[in-house]
């Protein structure tokens, strides 16, 4: 138990829940009503949406992958790793600032399922975010 307190352990456990994230695009259109909103799209929208999600969840469970298979790899400090670190801790810095710069409050606002949801991705994405960020510190090459 108190292996997951430890950095690696949380490396492990961001790794875990983005595989997870990654997972959960396979239910995702049916929690959305993809099916209904985009039966009115074109058949080259409706192929586009589909294949970026199965990319989008692709991504999320590979790059859960690194940290889940490799967390003390990843805390070497060698160049390879540090820029593995980097590159997780600007991509999911990026996701945290989306989830509320790009997002339009009145998707949630007022629905409670969709409140709650944004609140669990907000403390998510923070929280990953957070992890690999001080991982990259902790690495003592920044």
């Amino acid at each position: 138990m108190s292996e997951l307190l430890t950095l690696t352990g949380q490396l492990r456990l961001v790794g875990l829940a983005l595989i997870v994230m990654g997972l959960v695009h396979i239910v995702l259109p049916r929690l959305l009503d993809w099916p209904a909103d985009l039966s009115t799209t074109t058949l080259l929208t409706r192929q586009v949406s589909y294949a970026h999600l199965f990319f989008i969840g692709l991504v999320c469970a590979l790059l859960g992958a690194l940290p889940l298979a490799f967390a003390p790899d990843l805390l070497t400090g060698a160049r390879l790793p540090t820029a593995l670190l980097a590159g997780q801790t600007v991509f999911w810095g990026l996701r945290w600032a989306a989830q509320f710069a790009y997002f339009s409050p009145g998707l949630w606002r007022g629905h409670r399922l969709y409140t709650l949801g944004h609140i669990a991705l907000a403390v998510l994405w923070t929280w990953v975010t957070a992890v690999f960020a001080t991982a990259l510190v902790r690495t003592g090459t920044w």
